[in-house]
């Protein structure tokens, strides 16, 4: 008891100092990490208006969008720093600080891999044969569900924590993580359907647009991946 008073009064002493992370930990230990795949969802939706605009070949408008990943990006980055240097080392928390962290990692490659795309496509200015372009458009927005997916879940720890991770709350998480598994394995085969599209036409296109359309196609699915990951050490995470 006395260990578990010196504890709260450490939080109580850093909240008081007025950091805006310290005050979103006393309140949930979660909060800072839901507002971070918040952004970084935000990051990856971007990516919408971006094909939208390199499909109409507006290169004006994909380096509009590019811009407001970029600088979506850099804020996601913000935070994860901000919780890597403000998550409390001696304050009890009902799961392991490490673990948190790990998390917050698999988060940051959603907003990552966004900007990589969208970066790539503007600095070559690359053209996605019409053939392609609904399967595209597919590939990405199944994607996005991915880690909205995994957003949604996020958000239900708070939950989780207050019923002492058991009884119904756990069982919704369970559930929307299988979920979660089931709308990456959708994203993996949109991408296995793209690369069958690409190939078939390959031998038509220069060899160099070839290889970068491959590239772009991974790092979609690989955003589906990310998703999936932040999933997965969840599983671990509520399992402890």
């Amino acid at each position: 008891m006395l260990d578990q008073f010196f504890k709260l009064s450490k939080v109580r002493c850093m909240v008081s100092t007025g950091n805006p992370f310290l005050q979103m930990f006393a309140r949930s230990p979660f909060k800072p990490m839901q507002e971070h795949i918040a952004k970084a969802q935000e990051c990856a939706v971007e990516l919408i208006p971006f094909f939208d605009a390199v499909i109409a070949d507006d290169w004006d408008e994909a380096t509009k969008v590019q811009n407001r990943i970029a600088l979506l990006e850099g804020e996601a980055d913000v935070m994860k720093k901000e919780i890597r240097q403000n998550l409390p080392k001696s304050v009890f928390l009902p799961v392991p600080r490490t673990d948190l962290l790990e998390v917050v990692r698999m988060q940051d490659k959603i907003a990552n891999r966004a900007k990589d795309i969208a970066g790539l496509m503007l600095g070559r200015q690359m053209q996605v044969p019409e053939v392609m372009q609904p399967q595209m458009t597919e590939l990405l927005r199944s994607a996005l569900k991915t880690s909205e997916q995994a957003l949604t879940a996020l958000n239900e720890l708070d939950e989780l924590v207050n019923s002492g991770f058991g009884g119904r709350e756990m069982d919704v998480i369970e559930t929307m993580l299988t979920e979660l598994d089931k709308l990456e394995h959708v994203a993996d085969e949109h991408e296995r359907e793209l690369r069958l599209q690409l190939f078939a036409i390959e031998k038509d296109m220069p060899p160099v647009d070839v290889m970068f359309l491959y590239q772009v196609i991974m790092l979609i699915g690989d955003l589906a991946n990310c998703a999936q990951q932040v999933g997965s050490r969840l599983q671990l995470l509520v399992a402890r």
